[in-house]
């Protein structure tokens, strides 16, 4: 692919347009929208916003939804999906995966089972949605270099 001339990239330089991109939406596909969105929002103690045409959004609170859409026809690809909250919350989200009897995991590959993460000096964990997309839970930012 070719690169634009420095110009046409970021015109006011590196503090301008790139410096405010951010996510606002992405489409999380389920077999079934409302139970995946009810799911999630019940783990991490949010709500499930009104429909958007054939979108279910979770509101995550910063700015960005998470717009659960129907896909019936075809298999769910699993993806992974990460979320920074806050250590006061963390507690009561493994308890709400535990009363539901889902297993969480202190690791993405899923092989170390009721344990959580202990990265970056906060706590992390991960678990499966009813289709199969892996949710992390993180108290800490990864520190990346």
């Amino acid at each position: 692919m070719p690169s634009l001339p420095a110009t046409e990239q970021d015109p006011s330089g590196p503090e301008g347009p790139a410096a405010t991109v951010q996510l606002n939406h992405t489409a999380v596909y389920a077999a079934d929208r409302s139970l995946a969105a009810e799911f999630l929002a019940a783990i991490l103690g949010l709500t499930v916003g009104a429909p958007f045409g054939p979108f279910l959004p979770v509101d995550l609170g910063n700015g960005v939804t998470l717009d659960y859409y129907e896909k019936r026809d075809e298999p769910i690809q699993s993806q992974h999906y990460a979320f920074l909250v806050p250590e006061a919350r963390f507690d009561a989200m493994i308890a709400r995966l535990e009363a539901v009897g889902v297993t969480y995991y202190a690791d993405p590959g899923h092989t170390e089972p009721g344990r959580v993460n202990r990265l970056f000096g906060g706590r992390g964990a991960y678990f499966a949605d009813p289709d199969g997309h892996n949710m992390e839970i993180m108290t800490r930012p990864y520190v990346r270099p």
